[in-house]
């Protein structure tokens, strides 16, 4: 894709996910953007920089040696006031660790597209959460889509959302490596004064070149304030999810398409769901429905934000199902599971070991089967690490996850809580 798309006729356009999050990028305008290439990234920023070239945007566009020096450009530009972006994958994110903490920690609201892709060792290029999920503690947003045009309605909302006055964090938006970045699918784009008109003009909370009312950035903060300091960097945490569902409810009011903290597929009345990131959701769509046709209670629910995790809003939503099963695209190492199942697991704890389920089955006297003393222990919960790599996870997969959900829901047995799918053994 080359040239500007501000055609009033535009409506869809058949597009890659990489070229979607560019032309949100050229419609943004960023007053910098710090850029190193890397697999399956580099097109963002090879597309953008064509823009610039162009004179299609104002951006100073800074080409840097490494992806740690693209995050540290991004954090100086911001702190002088700039509304900065870069964009980065798998190995350039992780040698950008270092800075991920600071920028959340001087309250910069960097927005940043990340291309999942494992990370190494064994050497891959290919799809899994393994680089954004080990930064998940770094305090910033994490925004997942499930394709191109989830993608690029994401970025534009993420600016919104990093920027509000009541947060003031950075955020990542992130989308599956080649599944989703090199895909091609249909995407409805806004015109860029819509775009405009609902980012609106940047103005920054402090900007280290106003001389007027100097600040301090990058202090030497021992136990007399860091705590404090960190404690705050927690609070903005608090109000992000109320920011989501508004800036959602905005976007929706101006393109039709709403967005929340997650996605409830035919989740209202689900006996067995699955939960899941990315661009595996949308497999899951049509396995449900496939499985709603033969009269299962299927539902999935697709996780949006996934930082800071919306714990109460999916208890409820997940509080009426009988047996779950979370798929994870990466693996923590710790022998209990996946990062997404540990965190359901831990916010369902109370559904699960509260005070029904703590005397329930005592309380049966008799007068309740087996079956019905487990369902007042909440649902049952099981993890499948898949697609590690690239590998694929297809159709006949996840009906087998939706079966032993079924069995799960006849028997109350779970077995092994954690189990690999689709992998050799």
């Amino acid at each position: 894709m080359a040239g500007s798309l501000e055609q009033e006729t535009v409506k869809f356009v058949a597009m890659t996910g990489n070229e979607a999050v560019a032309e949100a990028m050229r419609q943004i305008n960023p007053d910098v953007v710090a850029a190193y290439p890397i697999t399956p990234q580099t097109e963002i920023v090879q597309i953008f920089s064509t823009f610039v070239a162009d004179g299609l945007v104002k951006t100073e566009f800074v080409t840097v040696e490494s992806e740690h020096s693209a995050m540290s450009a991004t954090i100086g530009a911001a702190a002088a006031g700039a509304r900065a972006m870069t964009a980065t994958s798998s190995q350039g994110f992780a040698l950008m660790w270092e800075m991920l903490y600071i920028a959340a920690g001087l309250r910069l609201p960097i927005v940043m597209p990340v291309v999942n892709r494992a990370l190494s060792s064994p050497i891959n290029i290919h799809c899994d959460h393994s680089d954004t999920m080990g930064a998940r503690d770094s305090g910033w947003i994490q925004i997942f889509s499930e394709n191109a045009q989830e993608a690029y309605d994401n970025l534009i909302q993420a600016v919104r959302i990093a920027e509000s006055r009541d947060v003031l964090l950075p955020a990542m938006v992130c989308m599956d490596g080649f599944i989703v970045s090199h895909g091609m699918e249909s995407v409805k784009l806004l015109m860029d004064e819509e775009v405009r008109g609902f980012i609106g003009e940047y103005e920054p909370a402090y900007s280290l070149l106003d001389v007027d009312h100097p600040i301090t950035v990058g202090a030497l903060d021992f136990a007399d304030w860091y705590f404090e300091h960190k404690r705050q960097e927690a609070a903005a945490e608090a109000p992000v999810a109320e920011v989501v569902l508004k800036v959602g409810e905005e976007y929706g009011k101006l393109t039709g398409r709403s967005y929340g903290l997650f996605e409830a597929y035919r989740l209202d009345d689900a006996e067995v769901a699955v939960v899941a990131l990315g661009s595996t959701a949308g497999t899951a769509k049509a396995v449900v429905d496939e499985l709603r046709q033969k009269g299962v209670r299927a539902g999935l629910l697709k996780i949006r934000l996934y930082r800071p995790f919306p714990k109460d809003a999916i208890v409820r939503a997940l509080s009426g199902v009988k047996a779950i099963a979370v798929l994870d695209r990466s693996d923590t190492f710790s022998t209990m599971g996946g990062p997404v199942f540990i965190d359901i697991k831990a916010s369902m704890y109370d559904l699960m070991h509260g005070e029904h389920g703590e005397h329930g089955e005592h309380d049966a006297h008799g007068a309740q089967d087996a079956r019905e003393a487990r369902d007042m222990q909440g649902p049952r919960i099981v993890n499948y690490i898949y697609g590690l790599g690239g590998r694929d996870i297809d159709l006949e997969q996840i009906r087998k996850v939706y079966e032993r959900l079924q069995a799960i829901v006849a028997t109350g047995e779970t077995g092994e809580p954690v189990s690999y799918l689709g992998v050799r053994e």
